[in-house]
């Protein structure tokens, strides 16, 4: 299985390379924000960002995913699929988009910002358009297996966002405009960019297809507005609770957990399109089983990393003896090893979701979806008013536990899989073992407990003797 997962491997690696360097690139804006932006303006930005991930999702009336699973056939494009999706999703953005815009100072108030800022409403409608007009092509090229042609794309049009950004807020002190200006016109070069791809697959719009299509994507909206209910409704719940200038230390220290993000995301990209070209083999149970044990050993690898340095690294004089986040949003780093062990789990739920995906069952994807949802919105009203943005960590790892174990749940009903309980519980054993005494002891002695987490593996038998000799043959398959 070793040999067949090298696929994977290799493409999640392409994705992960863009992934990373795109995520690192729009990381930096973290910082650049800390030090030019006040916390109350970076919460404001963060309430903003909220609403537009939500929107992101019924922009895109799941197709893209539908054309993943239903529009290519044999491995090759369908041009007529392809057309009625794009169509119809460009169509319903710009309808939207200037629905909004035409109302962005009521919604400005709505959303608890000031009237003055109706202009980032305006904004973020056309960035939501921009970015709806890129789903299907993004969904082509790695439905073709470009992801050479993927990752360039995304990493033009991050690193031009970043470059407008530090211009406008830095040079041309134009604040928070400034932040989304340059989203903006980023959004609407990385679209140039992916013309070719539109016009080379745009074929004649067919209704029969885009029935089928959003059969299957308009349920998975629902799961995916559930998902962003996860991700960032804490940031809109905390401005209102506790104020604007909380939820954006709270929002900054959020993405320090970048590590565990990126991780997820990259894998994300690669094991969607793999495993729905493997729908109808009898083994696909075994091979969600593997990767779902693999994947949690990597990650507990990186969880642990992650909460052993951040601290560390977030306070150090890196920069001409300045630290890389502002010190006036240190107060939120307690957050990081909860926000990261959600992430682990979401990745977790992105592996077991797939016998609901392989069936087709995307009913059961929004419920599992909204099992967390629910959870998260109960735990930040609950927990925040007690303990502020701890409280809405502590949600998100909650709602992200909650998910995984949905999806489990639920995936039993039509394709058991055989998980691989005992070895995932012993890497949650020593994954805690580790990270329990690390809070008390100083960078050397979490360095040293880094380097035990593979060693213990390998001595306590966590490899089987089968993953062992495909192990061998791999890397004697590699030597000259």
């Amino acid at each position: 299985m070793l040999r067949e997962l090298r696929g994977l491997a290799k493409e999640t690696a392409v994705y992960g390379l863009s992934t990373v360097l795109g995520r690192m690139l729009s990381f930096l804006l973290t910082p650049l924000y800390s030090h030019l932006l006040e916390p109350t303006d970076n919460g404001a930005m963060q309430a903003v960002y909220a609403y537009i991930a939500f929107l992101t999702v019924a922009y895109g009336l799941g197709l893209d995913t539908a054309y993943l699973r239903l529009g290519r056939r044999d491995g090759k494009a369908d041009e007529t699929a392809f057309g009625s999706a794009f169509l119809t999703v460009v169509g319903t953005a710009v309808l939207a988009s200037v629905a909004i815009s035409l109302a962005a100072a009521p919604l400005a108030r709505l959303i608890g910002l000031p009237e003055e800022m109706a202009v980032l409403v305006r904004y973020a409608a056309w960035i939501l358009a921009a970015d709806a007009a890129m789903l299907m092509p993004y969904a082509e090229l790695r439905g073709s297996h470009r992801a050479g042609a993927y990752a360039g794309i995304k990493l033009v049009g991050i690193a031009m966002n970043l470059v407008l950004a530090y211009v406008f807020v830095r040079h041309m002190g134009l604040g928070l405009r400034g932040v989304f200006l340059a989203n903006l016109v980023a959004s609407v070069s990385s679209l140039a960019m992916l013309a070719p791809v539109i016009l080379s697959r745009l074929g004649t719009p067919d209704r029969a297809r885009l029935r089928e299509m959003l059969g299957f994507g308009v349920p998975l909206i629902v799961a995916g507005v559930g998902s962003m209910v996860v991700q960032v409704a804490d940031r809109p719940i905390l401005a209102k609770a506790v104020g604007l200038a909380e939820a954006g230390v709270y929002g900054t220290c959020y993405k320090l957990g970048i590590g565990m993000m990126l991780l997820v995301g990259m894998f994300d990209q690669a094991w969607k399109p793999f495993i729905l070209e493997r729908a109808d083999r009898p083994d696909a149970g075994a091979i969600v089983a593997r990767v779902l044990t693999y994947f949690a050993t990597l990650a507990s690898g990186a969880f642990l990393a992650i909460v052993f340095f951040i601290g560390p690294l977030v306070t150090a004089p890196l920069f001409a003896g300045k630290s890389l986040i502002h010190p006036s949003f240190w107060s939120g780093l307690d957050v990081v090893p909860a926000v990261t062990l959600g992430y682990l789990f979401n990745g977790l739920y992105f592996v077991m979701l797939a016998p609901l995906m392989l069936d087709k069952r995307t009913g059961a994807v929004s419920a599992a979806t909204w099992a967390g949802a629910l959870v998260n919105l109960a735990l930040n009203w609950f927990l925040i008013p007690r303990w502020g943005m701890m409280g809405a960590a502590w949600a998100t790892l909650g709602a992200y536990m909650s998910m995984a174990t949905a999806v489990w749940w639920l995936g039993r009903a039509s394709r058991p899989v055989p998980y691989e309980w005992r070895r995932l519980a012993i890497l949650a054993a020593w994954t805690a073992a580790l990270w329990w005494p690390s809070r008390t002891v100083g960078l050397p002695a979490r360095a040293i407990l880094l380097a035990a987490y593979p060693a213990g593996l390998l001595l306590s038998g966590f490899l089987g003797a089968d993953e062992l000799a495909e192990l061998r043959g791999l890397l004697s398959a590699r030597r000259p």
